[in-house]
């Protein structure tokens, strides 16, 4: 079994370095003082010296803090709105019976068919006659609800036994409550595991908030890369372009790596391949 696993593991590791080199080249290119012009050979190997002063310089070029703030904003508004709804839903579909369930759980499935290109002008008139153009709002507004979320807790709920919320009610605890003590407490793998992917998802969108807002003031970190990394470019500047995007890609990166293996195992709890 050992020998029938080398060749599976060497093309595993050959793929993760593959998928790695432009990280390793991005990371040089930012730790490396700033040379504007052409790209040569040299540029790609990890010699020093090493500095961080295209980091600061990428900090004080950008509004780096504006558009932290915002993507914060946003990312933690659409996930605080979505757990309640994928929840709710989610326990819906598991737990309740009626008519016809099976198949508007189906239809309620078929939005994930949809690419989200599509949804843009709809969305966006209808963003604009709530009011809510150019805002933060506007840019959470059409992600309050989430298919894959249902999807993924109603495999949570129905992977849990129902003896825990017959007890609750048993001993008096409203449907809601028993949700809410018994239930959401247990389905915490399954809630982490679309945190982990709601997050990552929201945090690299740039179409939709490109679209929905004008004012620099309420840009998130996407859009501002664009903006900085077009101003970085005109002058040749790899190492500043490189710079300002480890500093919107390595929060998620970290945050990956450090809850990696619980995105794993919450993904197994909930029994999704």
């Amino acid at each position: 079994m050992k020998a029938n696993r080398a060749p599976v593991r060497l093309l595993v590791c050959a793929a993760a370095l593959l998928w790695l080199v432009p990280f390793a080249w991005m990371a040089v290119a930012a730790l490396r003082p700033q040379v504007a012009g052409a790209l040569d050979a040299a540029s790609l190997l990890p010699t020093g010296p090493f500095t961080l002063a295209n980091f600061a310089e990428a900090w004080r070029s950008g509004r780096f803090p504006v558009w932290y703030l915002n993507t914060v904003i946003v990312c933690g508004g659409i996930l605080a709105i979505q757990c309640v709804t994928v929840s709710l839903a989610g326990y819906a579909f598991a737990r309740l019976r009626f008519p016809g369930s099976n198949w508007v759980f189906t239809a309620f499935l078929l939005q994930l068919l949809l690419p989200p290109v599509v949804l843009i002008v709809p969305n966006l008139e209808m963003i604009t006659r709530l009011g809510l153009y150019d805002s933060l709002g506007g840019i959470m507004a059409p992600y309050c609800a989430s298919a894959f979320g249902v999807f993924l807790m109603r495999q949570t709920f129905r992977s849990i036994p129902r003896d825990f919320e017959d007890a609750a009610q048993v001993d008096g605890a409203t449907r809601l409550q028993a949700i809410r003590h018994v239930l959401l407490p247990l389905a915490a793998p399954g809630l982490a595991a679309f945190a982990i992917v709601s997050v990552t998802a929201h945090w690299n969108e740039f179409l939709w908030p490109l679209m929905v807002v004008s004012s620099p003031r309420n840009q998130v970190l996407t859009v501002g890369l664009a903006s900085f990394t077009a101003s970085a470019e005109s002058g040749a500047d790899w190492g500043l372009m490189a710079a300002g995007t480890m500093l919107v890609a390595g929060p998620l990166l970290l945050g990956f790596l450090a809850f990696q293996r619980r995105f794993v195992s919450s993904l197994v709890f909930t029994g999704l391949k």
